[in-house]
């Protein structure tokens, strides 16, 4: 919270102190709890943003069908969920790993901008570097890339074969 309250000092170019700031997110946070209100205030990738409450989705869901995030494919959230582990990394390594290729999984993913260029490798034809974009985080609702889910927490023994050996 501290670095929101630092740029929005600086925003306001005058002596704000940060439990002044601090104090104002609580209150807007608190104005927002009434009941009769659809949305709320939420701190998200390392800021805030009034979201619709999970009361009023299915609601608010109805009047945005038009609009609404179309789900991504299996071979897009693969894809997603490479360049999020493994970033940065090449369409390569991440067409390894998947074993197919990728190419319009990353266009899609660019589109929708839920990864980025961030830059070039160092190794022979100099490819593209991938990684998540901030949108990413917004559309999964964390605030970093170590809210992810470990690996570990993931795997799902229950059809394992045999007992587990130490």
């Amino acid at each position: 919270m501290e670095e929101i309250a630092y740029c929005l000092q600086a925003a306001l170019e005058r002596d704000v102190t940060i439990d002044e700031i601090n104090d104002s997110i609580n209150n807007i946070q608190k104005k927002y709890q009434d009941p009769n209100l659809a949305i709320e205030l939420v701190k998200v990738n390392n800021g805030y943003q009034f979201l619709t409450k999970k009361d009023f989705h299915p609601v608010i869901s109805l009047l945005q069908a038009q609009r609404s995030k179309k789900k991504l494919s299996q071979a897009a959230l693969e894809t997603l969920a490479i360049i999020a582990y493994k970033q940065p990394t090449t369409k390569t390594d991440v067409e390894q790993i998947r074993g197919v290729n990728c190419d319009y999984s990353i266009q899609k993913l660019l589109e929708k901008e839920l990864i980025a260029i961030i830059g070039k490798s160092e190794a022979v034809g100099k490819p593209i570097l991938y990684g998540t974009s901030n949108l990413f985080m917004d559309y999964f609702g964390i605030n970093n890339m170590q809210e992810l889910p470990h690996i570990k927490e993931l795997t799902d023994n229950t059809n394992s074969i045999g007992d587990a050996v130490e």
